[in-house]
């Protein structure tokens, strides 16, 4: 322990500057469905020279690669070259002797696409001072394109001795270079064949959120081998089922290259849900079909074109507010080894330990200037060499803390805002951490769209508690103005979301008034108990008629809802074929058919996939559902109409005083179209007519009264099960009975 070079513990391969040629000659060339990649390894000299700190990563050039590293406390770098992912001893070594700002550098010709390499850093060892340098550790590089593989757990890869009394303070010497996953050179070579970005504007925006991998890991329309990779959600059976389903685009959980925990790996299971990356800028290898190293990148290339070719966007999550290496007593895989002191937030009394905002054991220090660069590259990439339409960040709070506080004007937000890649894609927020005054619901600055919270809550309450919250959910319907409109923001900085891949499936929401976290082994204690959740009467599946039948109009009524507030709606994938993880609110550890869609449709279910099709059609149909401003009640200029009014059963306006009365309930809104809602969308696309949307929580039958102006009148849509197929259904009268539990959307025939 303590502070000095590591030198001594060195590996029994030669060290020395690389000035000779290479033995051999490697040249891989394969082809993989429309493309084909080459990874070469130059029988040229390899020399060293000079190069350049920018860009930091590899960069190949006509005559070899730039290599550039940022360590402010390094005291030295190494390159070494592998041949093999699983190599356990270098090829070649290259110490880097130039340094500029902080940022190690050389260029190195001969080196070629394919080549494989990792760095070794060495510094003070002094985890009481925040410093966690050893070279016997190889290191990823941050700004990698590719891994070689996942990694290989082994107690070798920590930088301290497991199972040492003084833990994280003891020194691990053991060489770990065979289990480490090897950062790849790439090139460019793919081509786009001129598709572009979809570019859908926020109020025609719908999101379906996914898995790489369960998504497709049954569905056997998908040949088996292609089911669950990258390859395969590109096939033509997904990319149908998405467009015939209507979403405009698709949020990917996270896909960058993960670290899976010994923790999960130790009780048979994984981290499946992927919020533990290590690679910033690689997409992971797990997910691709194609397994040669570095075939990952244009395989999901490939993805995201097919996706554009179909007219969806690809929103990734990503997850820059920690890194997979977790606490003190986590692996050095990468950060930690290069400059723990730099990239992670430390506890100021004690730096042996980290200021852990997010529940996972570190933070990564967006405040410090190398990881909040660190951030825009790897963003800017995304943008630019994948085509990437937007971002959700993961406890986004986390990145705008400076020092303790969550603070809007920080300079993660101030950057983001002034630079011209960043500023025009889809930025989506989890405004929270676990840290102290997280919860910032609605104080995201503009450009900034946020997953509402209080949405969620809220409408869940309302359908659960037979409309008691009557106020807030017209609010939460009306674009949750209250948490957005003030800062300038329009009704899509609200993202509209009943349920989440965080929390219990659609299906399990109506099913279980508990979790079922058994299958985590953590003994129940993880996962939320306040899930506002109702099974009807039993806990989990029945064959009770009427409990099946008041789950099947919940989840229609959750559905409409959705589609009928205004803002953004986001539908967690699998809700629509009534997916269950068995009551399980927590399922990030399984990589098993507790996660995965199951793609057997039966008539019950194949009826609530046609619903969720024809809510959704509707939606993009009636610009009235999805303004881009804010509705006011005010009457519509040439006409005696407003463009919204809230209406009780008797068809007379909501006064200011009945807002509070928890009695009532049931609420009727009326929407007329504006000028501004016709100009919204290609006339021959688009319905000018007036709209009368009825929401009842209550058990009970109500009588609504129609619009006495309206001349006929009829329903487009309700989420009554017996209704389906029967739309539109016409209206008789000026009264319509609305069932409880139930929504009916009714528009005035012209």
């Amino acid at each position: 322990m303590g502070v000095g070079s590591n030198e001594s513990n060195n590996k029994d391969v030669s060290r020395h500057h690389v000035n000779h040629a290479v033995s051999g000659n490697e040249w891989l060339q394969h082809t993989h469905k429309s493309y084909i990649m080459q990874y070469t390894y130059s029988n040229a000299m390899l020399n060293a020279r000079t190069g350049n700190p920018y860009p930091q990563g590899a960069t190949l050039g006509d005559d070899g690669t730039n290599f550039a590293l940022f360590s402010e406390n390094a005291t030295s770098v190494d390159l070494e070259i592998y041949r093999n992912p699983d190599d356990a001893s270098p090829s070649e070594i290259i110490s880097l002797k130039n340094v500029d700002n902080h940022v190690w550098h050389t260029h190195v010709s001969g080196l070629g696409a394919g080549t494989m390499y990792g760095y070794r850093v060495d510094g003070p060892f002094a985890p009481e001072k925040g410093h966690r340098f050893n070279r016997n550790k190889l290191l990823i590089d941050p700004y990698a394109r590719a891994l070689s593989s996942p990694i290989n757990w082994s107690k070798d890869i920590f930088g301290y001795v497991m199972g040492d009394g003084a833990e994280d303070l003891s020194f691990n010497a053991s060489d770990d270079a065979k289990f480490v996953p090897k950062s790849i050179v790439y090139t460019d070579n793919f081509d786009w064949k001129g598709v572009k970005n979809p570019k859908h504007p926020w109020n025609r925006t719908v999101i379906y959120e996914t898995h790489v991998k369960g998504y497709t890991k049954l569905m056997d329309s998908i040949s088996e081998n292609l089911r669950g990779t990258y390859a395969g959600m590109s096939a033509r059976p997904s990319l149908q089922y998405l467009v015939d389903m209507g979403v405009t685009a698709v949020e990917l959980m996270p896909v960058h290259q993960k670290v899976d925990s010994d923790y999960l790996q130790n009780k048979g299971l994984s981290n499946y849900w992927g919020y533990n990356t290590i690679g910033y800028f690689a997409p992971d290898i797990r997910y691709s079909y194609n397994r040669n190293p570095g075939e990952q990148i244009n395989e999901f290339k490939n993805l995201v074109k097919n996706l554009h070719e179909n007219n969806i966007e690809i929103i990734l999550d990503v997850v820059y507010n920690h890194t997979g290496e977790g606490n003190q007593l986590g692996p050095t895989l990468s950060f930690r080894g290069i400059d723990n002191a730099a990239y992670y937030k430390l506890n100021p009394e004690n730096p042996r330990f980290y200021d852990d905002f997010t529940g996972t054991g570190n933070s990564l220090d967006a405040g410090h200037p190398q990881v909040l660069q660190l951030i825009m590259d790897s963003l800017r990439y995304w943008v630019t060499e994948m085509h990437i339409d937007g971002f959700r960040f993961d406890l986004a709070a986390t990145l705008a803390r400076q020092l303790f506080h969550v603070d809007r004007l920080s300079a993660f937000f101030d950057i983001i805002h002034q630079d011209p890649i960043l500023s025009r894609v889809k930025l989506i927020a989890e405004p929270w951490d676990v840290g102290p005054g997280g919860y910032q619901v609605g104080r995201f600055p503009v450009l900034w769209a946020e997953w509402n919270g209080k949405y969620r809550d809220c409408t869940r309450h309302y359908w659960k508690d037979h409309g008691n919250n009557l106020s807030e959910f017209a609010t939460r319907l009306s674009g949750s103005p209250d948490l957005y409109a003030g800062n300038g923001r329009r009704p899509h900085a609200s993202i509209n979301y009943i349920t989440a891949h965080d929390g219990f499936t659609m299906l399990d929401l109506v099913s279980y008034n508990g979790k079922h976290n058994d299958a985590n082994l953590e003994d129940g204690k993880d996962g939320t108990d306040d899930n506002i959740s109702e099974n009807f009467g039993v806990e989990g599946p029945t064959d009770d008629p009427e409990i099946l039948r008041a789950r099947n109009k919940r989840i229609r009524s959750f559905f409409l809802t959705l589609m009928t507030s205004q803002g953004v709606p986001m539908i967690l994938g699998g809700d629509e074929i009534m997916r269950t993880q068995l009551g399980n609110n927590n399922a990030y550890c399984h990589d098993s058919e507790i996660s995965w869609y199951n793609w057997n449709i039966d008539e019950n279910r194949r009826k609530m996939i046609e619903f969720v099709r024809m809510a959704i059609s509707l939606r993009m149909k009636y610009s009235t559902l999805r303004r881009r401003e804010y509705q006011s009640g005010s009457v519509i200029r040439g006409t005696n109409k407003k463009d919204v009014m809230w209406v009780k059963a008797d068809g007379s306006e909501m006064r200011y005083d009945q807002w509070a009365d928890p009695t009532l309930g049931a609420i009727g809104v009326l929407l007329a179209h504006t000028e501004m809602d016709l100009t919204d969308t290609p006339s021959a696309k688009q319905a000018a007519d007036d709209l009368m949307i009825i929401y009842n929580p209550t058990s009970n039958v109500i009588e609504f009264s129609l619009p006495a102006k309206w001349r006929s009148q009829e329903i487009l849509i309700d989420s009554i099960p017996e209704h389906h197929g029967s739309f539109p259904i016409p209206i008789g009268s000026k009264k319509i009975s609305i069932e409880g539990g139930s929504v009916t959307v009714a528009r005035e025939i012209r």
